[in-house]
């Protein structure tokens, strides 16, 4: 896989929520972080995506925000 984004970050799905259009895939990427990502549910099906298998969180924004409390 090559691609132009800089944050690539490997882990394992560790729970996929589906909903009507769109699923919530969370990803392990280890040290305690996980990260979640909102796709389409045929998204998910063409990628056979599974609780268990390896993915990637591919991260490309030109803005990221910060908050505190």
């Amino acid at each position: 896989m090559k691609i132009s984004a800089r944050n690539i970050l490997r882990g394992t799905i560790v729970e996929i929520v589906k909903g009507a259009t769109t699923s919530h895939v969370r990803i392990d990427i280890g040290g305690g972080a996980v990260v979640t990502s909102s796709i389409t549910n045929e998204a998910v099906a063409d990628l056979k995506l599974e609780k268990g298998k390896q993915a990637y969180a591919v991260v490309k924004a030109s803005d990221v925000m910060v908050g505190i409390d």
